[in-house]
């Protein structure tokens, strides 16, 4: 089964996504409106194209992408940038401007964000509340 890869980006107040190669486009306030938005507008697509786009013919998993800066915005309420830099050892002041848009990070520093993220998924998930 093929991959078909959806881009979520910041929209301002809401996010929007859209998937590459292929006339779909959605938004939604938050990121499990967008999915569901997005496997909606997928269906209707299909539904209403019998020869659909390459991309879209046959079987095919959504995956769901966002950016570092989208990423960054979006869950700007759960972590602070301190709090991010403590986590992956980025300079607090380079995660505002990947935030602003005014840098793109590097894939090594996108990588070391994703990396940070998922050492505190797995804290997180091995703690027991008494």
């Amino acid at each position: 089964m093929k991959i078909v890869e959806v881009i979520v980006e910041y929209a301002g107040k809401n996010l929007s996504a859209y998937i590459e190669g292929a006339p779909i486009f959605t938004v939604g306030n938050n990121i499990q409106e967008v999915e569901h938005n997005m496997k909606e507008a997928v269906e209707l697509y299909l539904e209403d194209n019998p020869n659909p786009c390459e991309l879209l013919s046959g079987e095919f998993e959504l995956k769901f992408r966002i950016d570092t800066a989208t990423f960054l915005n979006y869950y700007s309420g759960i972590f602070t940038k301190a709090a991010l830099s403590r986590i992956t050892g980025i300079n607090e002041r380079q995660l505002w401007h990947y935030a602003a848009g005014v840098h793109k990070p590097r894939r090594k520093q996108a990588e070391k964000i994703q990396l940070g993220i998922q050492n505190l998924t797995k804290e997180l998930e091995a703690i027991s509340l008494v």
